[in-house]
């Protein structure tokens, strides 16, 4: 696994969540420059995804296996959208807090890829 990929996810995403968790905190919703925000964090992921499904097809292995390496990828990949499509929803500040907790589990989901590879 590409470790400056994974290091450049982690921080759009907890940038991601701060910028939404200060929205929430000024009981604001979503606005529009949030999902600019959600969709290159998302390309991040699907690049991840993407590089992450090469390398394996190349022969590399994860230290814990291919099916969880995908598994957690493609999780990775759906984090931000699954929490972005909820704060449509959710047109409150709750809808900003959803979005900023999920792009805090991406943050976490990429630890987790690192491990698995064999960080």
């Amino acid at each position: 696994m590409l470790d400056a990929l994974t290091v450049a996810v982690s921080v759009a995403a907890l940038a991601l969540a701060a910028w939404c968790g200060l929205a929430a905190f000024r009981d604001q919703p979503t606005k529009d420059w949030h999902f600019i925000g959600m969709a290159v964090v998302t390309l991040l992921a699907l690049v991840q995804l993407v590089f992450g499904v090469v390398q394996l097809a190349r022969g590399e292995k994860a230290d814990e296996g291919a099916t969880i390496f995908v598994a957690y990828l493609i999780g990775a990949f759906a984090a931000v959208p699954a929490a972005g499509f909820l704060s449509l929803a959710e047109r409150t500040r709750w809808g900003s807090a959803t979005v900023a907790a999920g792009a805090v589990v991406l943050a976490v989901l990429e630890v987790r890829l690192h491990d698995i590879w064999g960080g």
